[in-house]
């Protein structure tokens, strides 16, 4: 059994959830100049009227919001609810990263970067699931990362809250494919954004937003569940995965110059 991808954006119902920078804005741009209709979360109003002034009349749907806040998520959907009646993909790109070692470890960091990269999500999901169950069709779509195959240097709370996504996706792709639900798992590599541009090391197979915003979208429109990108970079690291320990770290310490 294959899930079902979207042959067309236009008309659709979509709500882009850390749609204010960097990859967000780039898919929720592309989206609506897909046509799509499209609801935009974000913490920061200011950027999603910017980009709301590109689209349509009634084409955009500002809602505000901090996924960290259950209440601000779940009237933010009551509001899709009443006026588009749900959604037809949900597409989170929201998450937060501080490069973080063991030498210099804060857990208020890592408290923080858990419960935006994971407990985000998994709340935006609880909130859609119902009427998508009921309706035995969506698309739920995750932005993870390939830093959550493997440990990786500056990723001691980030890595393991992106490794845990790939496991929630994992088990929601397994539940929900005989229910006409999609699932799509989103791992990009290094891309240009503000996250990144905390980073000072040099960034292997570094892509724009826009570059990753086609690639995932493309793969939801062909129903694909694995979308890994920059290719020549996540496969290497898949490749890594399979790898006894004392290779593996024996080629990132020999690689990642940090």
């Amino acid at each position: 059994m294959k899930q079902k991808g979207l042959s067309s954006f236009s008309e659709k119902r979509i709500w882009v959830i850390g749609a204010s920078s960097g990859i967000g804005e780039a898919c929720a741009r592309a989206l609506i100049a897909a046509g799509a209709k499209v609801a935009l979360s974000s913490r920061r109003t200011d950027r999603l009227k910017q980009i709301a002034a590109s689209a349509q009349n009634e084409q955009t749907y500002i809602l505000p919001l901090d996924v960290t806040n259950e209440t601000q998520l779940q009237d933010a959907y009551q509001a899709i609810l009443n006026s588009w009646g749900g959604v037809d993909l949900m597409l989170f790109v929201s998450g937060v990263y501080t490069p973080l070692r063991a030498d210099d470890f804060d857990i208020r960091v890592a408290e923080k970067t858990i419960d935006a990269n994971l407990l985000g999500p998994m709340r935006a999901v609880a909130l859609i699931l119902p009427e998508m169950l009921r309706k035995h069709s969506g698309h739920i779509a995750i932005v993870g990362s390939v830093a959550g195959y493997s440990g990786l240097p500056k990723a001691l709370a980030y890595g393991p809250s992106k490794a845990a996504i790939i496991n929630f996706c994992e088990n929601l792709y397994y539940d929900l494919l005989p229910t006409g639900i999609s699932v799509h798992m989103i791992s990009p590599g290094f891309v240009a954004t503000e996250a990144t541009a905390q980073n000072d090391f040099e960034m292997p197979a570094l892509i724009s937003a826009e570059v990753a915003a086609d690639e995932i979208l493309t793969g939801i429109q062909k129903g694909e569940f694995d979308i890994h990108f920059p290719k020549r970079f996540s496969r290497f690291l898949k490749f890594l995965r399979i790898l006894p320990y004392p290779i593996y770290f024996w080629i990132v310490r020999r690689f990642v110059k940090i």
